[in-house]
């Protein structure tokens, strides 16, 4: 199978879709805040499967100075979010790095990236780097490489999405898809059960007793 190539769309660097989408019921773009490189991914899917929509990543410019690398990530996720109409929003919590610089300035693209999605009426979710690689890979400790081939293998991707921006925004998305999937299960079971006991109370049976443990004491 052919690899898919990458194109370059209004600063944004796009990946071909590598498969079309047949069922629409949750959609959700995840991002990767980065001062240099912003990753970002869209995935879509039901309670048993998702797939990959889409997905890149914002460069910026050599020489670009830092408030015009703010500007070009915002209009880039603007346009990507009207180009996909995602759902919700899935974005990688900060961390505190060595340098404190660093730290700053991943901190102002998280916040406009959060803007942009705020503005698009998102729901915004944040999730650290520890509780996305423990659902994705299954321990908080992952190695990057090992995210990267844990979210090829989800996908049902022929390589691992490059630059390596893009497979944390796409192990950000899927995150989120599972904790969201399992969230709306609860809320199903409970709303569920109290369904049933609102007929019971309609038809005047009492439902049944939830009885106590009690402990046998022995003499």
């Amino acid at each position: 199978m052919k690899e898919k190539s990458m194109t370059v769309f209004c600063s944004v660097v796009y990946c071909a879709p590598f498969a079309e989408i047949t069922a629409s019921i949750m959609r959700i773009l995840g991002i990767d805040p980065g001062s240099e490189t912003t990753g970002w991914g869209v995935i879509e899917g039901d309670s048993r499967r998702y797939s990959l929509v889409d997905c890149g990543a914002v460069r910026a410019a050599t020489g670009q100075k830092f408030p015009a690398r703010l500007l070009r990530i915002a209009n880039a996720l603007e346009e990507i979010i009207q180009r996909h109409h995602p759902d919700a929003c899935a974005i990688e919590d900060g961390f505190l790095a060595t340098n404190v610089k660093v730290t700053l300035k991943l901190g102002q693209v998280r916040g406009v990236a959060m803007l942009v999605a705020e503005r698009a009426a998102l729901e915004i979710h944040e999730y650290s780097p520890r509780l996305v690689k423990q659902t994705v890979v299954g321990h908080g400790s992952a190695e990057k490489f090992q995210v990267q081939q844990m979210v090829k293998r989800l996908l049902s991707l022929n390589s691992v999405p490059e630059p390596h921006d893009v497979a944390d925004a796409l192990a950000v998305a899927i995150c989120h898809f599972h904790h969201a999937s399992f969230a709306k299960r609860v809320l199903e079971t409970q709303s569920s059960a109290k369904l049933s006991d609102l007929k019971l109370t309609h038809l005047n049976v009492r439902p049944p007793a939830r009885h106590s443990a009690r402990r046998r004491i022995s003499r």
